[in-house]
């Protein structure tokens, strides 16, 4: 059976993280996590000058757990992430993962560049979905932790070709752990061949730390005044519709459960935000009145998917099994829009040689 970390810190690990390996510095340690693809997957842990730790695992980049404390000073884990690598290898959606070489949906799973169409694999439904078969988030990362502070340092080749994508891709995602409990993950990407990207985290948040609650009472805030309406494949339609009069408007704060209704299968939809420059910008909140918990989204990026974890569907158990219900988590992506590279009045997602990709996001979380 498959088993899920969502509680205290203490359930944060089983045997497979005893302390086989050595220690980096105070703020960053590892353990052997096991292996996958025939490579060994180490477990990081970053631990900041409060005591919150972030668990990231080389499999898939993922962040496998946030332990922090709520307004009581009560630790928690507030991501969805297994205990264990088979939880991981077992191909969960997406938990916690690095995705890519495309974040979120391409339809039809084929774009063109010039005059060169490129067929990709449509591993949802008849569209591609966050990097085909095996994106980056079923990949061993390359690690290398920082010297003094909390930071780690993964890196990947995504060959030319892989999962149909042109050009040999150098891909360096650098997470860091704050003393003020941000997470700041620094993506950086350069090409050999013309070609497209978006890159994303994929956690999924509940801010009560305890899957046995939903997220409907969180309140949400969005810096939005557009989205983008999809078609029954979850694609973009290429319109960019106002916010204003649709339960799409979280310019001030909603809790997530008051509107789902109105909106057919929950919310996963990208919202254009509302960007005042190419800076770190604030563009979303999130909070939770029980914990006292905040999380504030901060992204350099143009679109943020929020996804109220429609597919969830309690088959996934915690640890000591509780089911992973529908919407017990959910999703705030920073990203370039679904499907970009098929809609030439989205920002592009077109990555030249010579050029360099690079975006910054930032989650920081607090108690009220």
């Amino acid at each position: 059976m498959t088993t899920i970390t969502t509680a205290a810190l203490t359930s944060c690990g089983d045997g497979a993280e005893k302390k086989s390996e050595e220690s980096t510095n105070e703020k960053v340690t590892k353990v052997a996590w096991g292996e996958a693809d025939g490579k060994p997957v180490d477990l990081y842990t970053l631990t900041n000058a409060n005591g919150v730790q972030i668990k990231i695992s080389t499999y898939g980049g993922v962040v496998t757990s946030w332990v922090t404390p709520d307004k009581a000073g009560n630790k928690s884990n507030v991501v969805l992430g297994f205990d264990s690598l088979s939880g991981y290898l077992a191909k969960p959606p997406y938990f916690g993962a690095i995705i890519g070489r495309y974040g979120n949906r391409i339809g039809k799973g084929t774009f063109k560049i010039d005059t060169t169409t490129y067929q990709l694999a449509t591993n949802n439904g008849a569209n591609h979905l966050h990097g085909g078969n095996k994106g980056y988030d079923k990949v061993v990362w390359d690690a290398k932790p920082a010297d003094s502070t909390a930071s780690l340092t993964l890196t990947y080749l995504s060959k030319d070709g892989e999962e149909g994508y042109p050009g040999n891709l150098n891909i360096t995602v650098v997470y860091t752990l704050t003393d003020e409990n941000e997470l700041l993950i620094d993506y950086t990407a350069e090409t050999d061949k013309a070609t497209v990207v978006n890159l994303t985290n994929h956690s999924y948040f509940n801010l009560t730390g305890d899957v046995n609650n939903t997220i409907l009472d969180h309140q949400l805030q969005i810096n939005a005044d557009k989205y983008t309406p999809v078609d029954a494949g979850l694609i973009p339609t290429g319109e960019l519709k106002d916010v204003k009069g649709t339960p799409f408007d979280f310019l001030q704060p909603h809790k997530i459960g008051e509107r789902i209704a109105a909106v057919e299968g929950g919310y996963d939809h990208n919202f254009v935000l509302t960007r005042t420059g190419s800076d770190l910008e604030l563009v979303a909140t999130l909070s939770d009145s029980v914990s006292g918990r905040k999380l504030e989204v901060f992204t350099t990026e143009p679109g943020l998917q929020f996804y109220s974890g429609n597919f969830l569907d309690g088959t996934i158990k915690t640890s000591d099994g509780k089911s992973i219900n529908l919407r017990t988590g959910l999703c705030l992506e920073t990203q370039h829009f679904p499907d970009s590279p098929n809609k030439p009045a989205f920002p592009s997602t077109l990555l030249k040689p010579g050029e360099k990709y690079h975006t910054v996001t930032k989650y920081k979380i607090s108690v009220n």
